[in-house]
């Protein structure tokens, strides 16, 4: 039997996120009142208290904040696929913002395409789609210099 990975549940404040993504966008919740961009996503901007916002387009490349490599892994979907990497990645265009992702060869690549040794905090990522067959559309992440 195979077990599922876990699979995001977009909530109102996110959803638009993940439509998005699903067009092969990164966009960003930001106040429409004083333009700061928030992530995650959430009615009210922490800054100014406004509840209006807009979604706006990044450019999709950031650099590597973080990672880690679950062993062994908490959950059995990832045990086959053990070591994998978890990144969180710092936006270009935002460096407050910080997103959580995988690093892999290509969109639909295996979470363990990576090999651990070829990751390296402050390298330049960009931002790539990956639709599973049963879930919402999920950013993963490419090394810009492979």
């Amino acid at each position: 039997m195979t077990t599922a990975l876990l699979q995001p549940v977009p909530d109102e404040d996110g959803a638009p996120f993940f439509t998005y993504a699903a067009r092969g966008e990164l966009r960003v919740q930001t106040c429409a009142a004083c333009a700061e961009p928030r992530f995650p996503p959430r009615p009210c901007c922490p800054s100014c208290q406004s509840f209006e916002h807009l979604w706006k387009r990044t450019n999709g490349r950031g650099r590597i904040w973080s990672y880690v490599l679950p062993h062994p892994p908490l959950l059995p979907g990832y045990a086959a696929q053990a070591p994998y990497n978890v990144v969180l990645v710092e936006l270009a265009e935002h460096p407050r913002i910080r997103l959580v992702g995988n690093l892999v060869e290509s969109a639909d690549a295996p979470l363990n395409s990576v090999a651990p040794d070829r990751i390296r905090i402050g390298a330049p990522v960009k931002a790539v789609f990956h639709q599973p067959a049963d879930g919402p559309t999920v950013l993963r992440w490419l090394l810009e210099r492979p």
